[in-house]
């Protein structure tokens, strides 16, 4: 089934704000909420929701959904990670619910989230890049300078200064959570909120890598090789795994996506595998027919005209075309265009006014 836009289940804007997001969710929420609306079509609801606000809320999650839809959820975040860290209690509190992120991911899911931090993927990246459709033609390599965040080498990411390690957190003893339990005339709801003290990571590190001051990352700039295949078309996005950002202590590197675009050709006009160009002949070589050299993206081929041509009739050249990503051409479509003489010697224009007294004569 075919997810639904986030910011259309919200009913929002794309450039909405937090808040209005949030008032969005609120309002959703109160009308599905499995207590006050029983019955499974209202729970499915709840859930679209809540998982629409559980991307939209979040900065990072929201950034990935922009550039590349629901493909930077899907395959970045795990159903836990999408929920995991969104105040649901913080919305509900003054109306006397009070349940959090275990309670929303039971009721979705059946169970109860895993514990321990799990760190986060790096982000991803986008880069656009612009080549000639004589590139797409033939294939290119091109290199980019990125600048991107790195795993620091000095403490393999870690935070810590060589020859330390981090701490297990003596608040939440390494959960990244701290749990509260509310009873309300609803009944009895957990509320788990982030460790004030690790900041949810589970860990403290207590004497910090002098190279990347704790955060385990060091930004730096990277030349990376691209190789932009035969025959890519207009806005095609090539992905590089593990080429983007690094995770945060030790987790996945996110992936590199380069979009391309084609610049528009002066000769040749492009459809899909297809391409279209203009041949130019005279009158005669339209009347009396012949063959015509016709420029290619890889050089020339020959081109035989019948006798009688008109201005507009189109040829096909088989194979003449862009390469196809999964092997073979496709065709050359050209299209004739017979030119008027603008200027006769006084022996042309004699014959041509002969030659229609015969065109007259013989009909």
């Amino acid at each position: 089934m075919v997810k639904r836009d986030y910011y259309e289940i919200l009913g929002v804007s794309r450039n909405a704000t937090k808040e209005e997001i949030k008032r969005a969710y609120r309002k959703l929420a109160l009308k599905y909420h499995p207590d006050r609306n029983p019955g499974k079509e209202a729970e499915e609801r709840f859930k679209e929701i809540s998982e629409a606000y559980a991307v939209l809320s979040d900065d990072e999650k929201r950034r990935q959904y922009d550039l590349f839809g629901h493909a930077g959820i899907d395959e970045r975040y795990s159903y836990e990670d999408i929920f995991r860290g969104v105040d649901f209690g913080d919305i509900f509190r003054d109306l006397g619910f009070g349940f959090g992120f275990d309670d929303i991911f039971e009721r979705f899911f059946g169970r109860r989230p895993t514990r321990g931090r799990e760190w986060r993927r790096g982000a991803d990246l986008r880069y656009d890049v612009t080549i000639t459709l004589r590139d797409a033609y033939y294939g290119k390599t091109v290199e980019l300078e990125i600048p991107r965040t790195e795993k620091c080498d000095t403490c393999n990411g870690s935070g810590a200064k060589p020859g330390t390690s981090p701490k297990t957190c003596p608040v939440c003893h390494g959960t990244g959570q701290m749990q509260r339990t509310q009873r309300t005339a609803f009944g009895v709801f957990t509320q788990i909120t982030v460790c004030p003290r690790c900041n949810g990571e589970g860990t403290i590190v207590e004497t910090p890598c002098p190279v990347c001051e704790g955060r385990g990352v060091v930004q730096r700039t990277r030349v990376v090789e691209v190789k932009i295949p035969k025959g890519v078309e207009e806005g095609s996005h090539l992905r590089l795994a593990g080429a983007g950002e690094a995770g945060e202590k030790g987790g996945e590197a996110g992936d590199l996506y380069v979009v391309v675009h084609v610049k528009e050709d002066e000769k040749f006009k492009r459809d899909g595998s297809d391409l279209y160009t203009e041949k130019r002949i005279t009158f005669p070589e339209a009347a009396l027919g012949t063959v015509v050299e016709v420029e290619t993206l890889d050089g020339t081929t020959k081109l035989r005209l019948p006798a009688g041509v008109e201005s507009g009739d189109v040829f096909k050249i088989k194979g003449k075309g862009m390469p196809r990503l999964r092997g073979g051409h496709g065709d050359l479509f050209v299209k004739v265009k017979v030119e008027t003489p603008k200027r006769l010697s006084r022996k042309a224009k004699k014959l041509l006014e002969e030659f229609a007294k015969e065109l007259k004569s013989s009909e």
